[in-house]
């Protein structure tokens, strides 16, 4: 019989976190599964905790995800976006215990913690697939000069701050608008919840196979957010000249957009194996997680006629 293996990936900035990052690492431990640890720059927090001290240390790249079975996250949504972009590579699926504050990308809470961990340990979880964003960036010529991919998002954002970006818009090769603004927004609905809701855009849920875009404070009379096919490629012109700009996937990596350049962006290839440890819908993360009020509400009467308000 193989090792079992499970790559933790803590944030370990408060004490907090790194007691449960030990608690999970001890419960996996002691069910005979291997648990490497991933490493951040400053590993002070694991080297002063008796229990991740003596884990094995990796780090962030294409040999982390060596033998593990599962990518397990424990933290907020940038920790997940960070662990995410090691399962994606390796074709893992990713699980999420939210140790942060809104945490929209985490299946379960802290207090949920030993229950995951078990659930992990008698593999009691189905893995559903969410939509990524591959990301194509061509030069004044038409050349490519970089690539990349997106769980959440592809914010292309103007780096000056005293002036505008000049943008066009296009769709399916065809131009939709040009206008000035500080970037756009080319969101997943997994996305939708983040960076491009607080620009304005809606919330699409992650069952939906779509690509929404969103202007970013844009100058222009037409800069409402349209939801697009998947097969649908999108793309942005930075007008040569104007301010320099850059392409930020998931809010940390980052490729430049030179003056006259464009970035493209599509459903990518492959999706990202996203860990569910139960059927509760979306919508109840929804009100959950933006602590919406919904007092009053009475639901639906038995024979399915909803009440009248």
């Amino acid at each position: 019989m193989s090792t079992r293996r499970v790559l933790l990936v803590p944030h370990t900035g408060r004490k907090d976190n790194v007691a449960a990052a030990a608690r999970a690492a001890e419960l996996l431990q002691a069910a005979g599964i291997e648990v490497p640890v991933l490493v951040h720059q400053d590993p002070a927090p694991i080297d002063n905790d008796p229990i991740l001290s003596a884990l094995e240390r990796r780090h962030h790249n294409a040999h982390a995800t060596e033998g593990a079975e599962l990518v397990l996250v424990l933290g907020g949504d940038g920790t997940f976006l960070r662990a995410a972009d090691l399962a994606h590579s390796a074709d893992l699926p990713v699980l999420g215990i939210n140790l942060g504050h809104v945490g929209f990308l985490a299946e379960w809470e802290a207090e949920s913690l030993d229950e995951a961990i078990e659930r992990v340990i008698d593999r009691d979880y189905r893995v559903e697939e969410r939509m990524t964003l591959a990301v194509t960036v061509r030069d004044e010529a038409g050349t490519i000069v970089n690539t990349g991919w997106a769980l959440n998002e592809v914010s292309v954002e103007n780096l000056n701050r005293s002036g505008v970006l000049d943008a066009v818009l296009e769709i399916d090769s065809r131009p939709v608008s040009s206008f000035g603004c500080d970037g756009v927004l080319i969101s997943t609905p997994t996305g939708s919840t983040a960076y491009a809701f607080s620009a304005g855009g809606p919330v699409l849920w992650p069952e939906l196979d779509a690509i929404l875009v969103v202007p970013n404070n844009a100058h222009a009379l037409f800069t409402k957010p349209l939801v697009v096919s998947p097969q649908s490629t999108v793309a942005v012109e930075s007008i040569s000249p104007t301010c320099a700009a850059a392409v930020l996937m998931d809010g940390f990596r980052s490729v430049a957009l030179p003056s006259g350049a464009r970035v493209e962006v599509a459903r990518g290839p492959r999706p990202v194996r996203w860990v569910r440890l139960d059927d509760k819908p979306f919508t109840d993360r929804l009100v959950t997680k933006l602590r919406l009020p919904v007092e009053g509400w009475r639901g639906p009467r038995s024979g399915g006629n909803r009440s009248k308000h």
